[in-house]
C-alpha cells in the first residue's frame, strides 16, 4: 500500500502515474505496453478467477486519488446520472430476459455490402453480431481436422487445462494462417470496422485496412467444466480509470461528467492514444481490437460450450466505470431473500456515493482482465443479461465490441465439440502496426506472439506454417494485414489521417 500523499492536481496525477515508482506493483507499469518477453503460461494467466483461488489484494492507495480526481466537482451530476442509469438498466434487463439469444442481430455474408438498417442499428446498440457463412462450411470444418492432426503430431503443445486440454497455445498452425488470410474474413473485418467513426479527418487510423492479430484456438469437448470463463471484459482492467491508460484518449469523459447517455462507444479517434496494457499481463491485449471475434469450425449452440454476451454495450460500460464510486445503504439480501427485498436493494435510493473514497475498482486487478459477478455488480443481473450466442454453423463469424462483457458456458452440455479460431478485427494505427512488426518476427521464429505467454511455442513443431505457406494461401491484402506487404497511400478515397498512418506503417515495417 502506498503512503498517503497530499491531494494531487490532475497534471501531477499524470506525472505520478507515468513514473509509478512507489510500489512493486506500480514499478511494473509503463506508459506504453512493454516489449519484454512474457513468462510461459496459458489462458488461465489472463483471469484472476482461473489463476488463483485467493482474492485479489487491495489496490494501491494511488487509485483512491485517481477516483477522487475523476469526479471532483461533479459529484451531484454523477449521483444523478447513476440514478438514471439504474432505472434504465432495470427496464433493459426485462427486454433481454424476454428475447434471449434472439436479441443478437445476424446477417448473411452475402449481404454485408447492403446491410439492412435494422441490423446496423441493433449492432450499434447491442455491440454483438453474427455474420453467417463467412467461410464455406466444408472449408471451416476441414480446419478443425487439420488442427487436430497438428496437435497429435506435436504432443508438446501447451493447453488449458493440462490434464484435459480445451484451449490450445497455438498461433501458427496452417489452418489458423489460412483462416486469417481468407478474403471473406478480411472483407467482413473491413465491413465491421466501418461501424466505427472518427470526428476528425486527421485521425491517425484506418478502419478500412484490417491488421492480423494472431490469437489462440478452442476445441472444447462435451462435459468440460474447467474452461468456465465468467463474465469479463478484455483490454485491461484498472487502465480504464487510469489517466495514463484509457484516460489518455478521454474515452469515457462523458461518463465522468455524469452524462453517460452521450457516451459514444463507436468513436475511434479517442482510442488511438489509449493504453490498455500497462502491467505486461501474461495474456493482456496491447493492440486496439475494434471487435473481438471468432470463426466457428464446428456446430454449437446455447449450453454447448459456447459464448455468452451482455447486449448492453453503452450501459454496461457506464455501470462498470461508475460502480466503484457507490455503496449501498443496506446489506445485500441473502440468497433466499424475497424478490421484493432484492428489488429494494437495487433501487437508486439505496445507493450513495462512497462517504470515504476507497481504492476499490470492483473486479479490476492490474495485469488481468476486468471481471464481473453478481456480488460486485448486482444491477447488471448477469443471470438474466448474459445471453447465449444463437446456433452457429461452421464458417460463421461471431463478433463483439471490445468493451462488451462476455463469458463462456460453465459446462459444455452438448454432444459434440465446440471449436473456434479467435480472429479479432483490428484497424491500422501506429501502435497496432508496431505490434504487428513484433508479431511478424514471432511468426518467423515460431514463438508465441508478443501479447501471449512466452517460451519456445511452436518453434520446434512439425508442420507449422512458414512465410512460404503464407504466400501460398494469401492474397496481397491479407499479406499486408500480416505485415508482409506495402500499403498504397495514394488512394484518393483515403482521408488525410489514413494516408499519414499508412505511410508511417510502411516505414515501421521497412517498406
Amino acid at each position: 500500500m502506498l503512503p498517503l500523499r497530499p491531494r494531487p492536481t490532475l497534471a501531477s496525477m499524470h506525472a505520478t502515474s507515468r513514473l509509478c515508482l512507489e510500489s512493486p506493483l506500480s514499478r511494473r507499469c509503463a506508459s506504453t505496453s512493454t516489449s519484454a518477453a512474457r513468462k510461459e503460461g496459458d489462458i488461465s494467466s489472463v483471469f484472476v478467477s482461473l489463476s488463483s483461488k485467493d482474492e485479489a489484494p487491495p489496490l494501491p492507495e494511488r487509485f483512491t486519488d485517481i477516483k477522487r480526481q475523476l469526479i471532483k466537482g461533479r459529484e451531484d451530476q454523477i449521483q444523478q446520472g447513476w440514478a438514471r442509469l439504474l432505472r434504465k438498466l432495470k427496464y433493459e434487463v426485462q427486454i433481454i430476459e424476454a428475447k434471449g439469444p434472439n436479441i443478437i442481430p445476424s446477417i448473411e455474408f452475402k449481404d454485408i455490402h447492403s446491410p439492412p438498417k435494422s441490423f446496423q442499428d441493433e449492432l450499434r446498440k447491442r455491440g454483438v453480431a453474427v455474420i453467417r457463412g463467412v467461410v464455406p462450411s466444408d472449408i471451416a470444418r476441414s480446419y478443425k481436422g487439420e488442427i487436430e492432426a497438428y496437435i497429435k503430431a506435436n504432443p508438446s503443445t501447451k493447453a488449458f487445462p493440462e490434464n484435459d486440454p480445451q484451449v490450445f497455445e497455438l498461433y501458427w498452425s496452417k489452418p489458423q494462417i489460412s483462416a486469417r488470410s481468407h478474403p471473406n474474413v478480411i472483407a467482413t473485418q473491413r465491413f465491421l470496422m466501418n461501424f466505427w467513426h472518427t470526428n476528425s479527418n486527421d485521425a491517425l487510423i484506418s478502419p478500412t485496412h484490417p491488421l492480423t492479430y494472431a490469437d489462440r484456438l478452442r476445441i472444447r469437448q462435451p462435459g468440460d467444466a474447467a474452461f468456465a470463463l465468467g463474465p469479463h471484459v478484455d483490454g485491461g482492467s484498472v487502465e480504464r480509470w487510469e489517466p495514463d491508460g484509457y484516460g489518455l484518449g478521454n474515452i469515457y469523459e462523458r461518463i465522468w461528467e455524469g452524462n453517460w447517455e452521450q457516451y459514444d462507444p463507436w468513436e475511434a479517434g479517442c482510442r488511438i492514444p489509449a493504453v490498455s496494457d500497462r502491467y505486461n499481463g501474461a495474456g493482456a491485449c496491447s493492440m486496439f481490437r475494434m471487435f473481438q471475434a471468432w470463426l466457428s469450425i464446428s456446430h454449437c449452440g446455447p449450453n454447448e460450450g459456447t459464448l455468452l454476451v451482455n447486449p448492453l454495450l453503452s450501459m454496461s460500460t457506464a455501470y462498470m466505470l461508475l460502480r466503484p464510486f457507490f455503496t449501498p445503504r443496506t446489506a445485500p439480501p441473502t440468497a433466499n431473500a424475497s424478490r421484493v427485498a432484492r428489488d429494494t436493494f437495487l433501487e437508486p435510493s439505496n445507493w450513495i456515493l462512497e462517504p470515504e473514497t476507497t481504492s476499490a475498482l470492483q473486479g479490476a486487478t492490474p495485469g488481468f482482465s476486468q471481471e464481473f459477478n453478481d456480488a460486485l455488480h448486482p444491477h447488471l443481473e448477469l443471470e438474466k443479461t448474459m445471453v447465449h450466442i444463437p446456433k452457429i454453423q461452421p464458417g460463421d463469424y461471431v463478433v463483439w465490441h471490445c468493451d462488451s462483457i462476455h463469458s463462456v458456458d460453465k459446462v459444455h452440455r452438448g454432444t459434440g465439440d465446440s471449436s473456434v479460431l479467435y480472429i479479432p478485427a483490428c484497424p491500422v494505427t501506429d501502435n497496432n502496426v508496431k505490434y504487428v512488426a513484433r508479431q511478424k518476427a514471432s511468426f518467423l521464429e515460431g514463438i508465441p506472439p508478443p501479447d501471449f505467454p512466452g517460451g519456445k511455442g511452436e518453434s520446434e513443431h512439425i508442420g507449422r506454417a512458414t512465410e512460404s505457406y503464407l504466400k501460398e494461401v494469401s492474397d496481397e491484402e491479407s499479406r499486408r494485414a500480416f505485415g508482409f506487404g506495402k500499403w498504397n497511400t495514394q488512394d484518393a478515397k483515403l482521408k488525410q489521417g489514413e494516408k499519414e498512418v499508412l505511410s508511417k506503417a510502411n516505414q515501421i515495417l521497412g517498406f
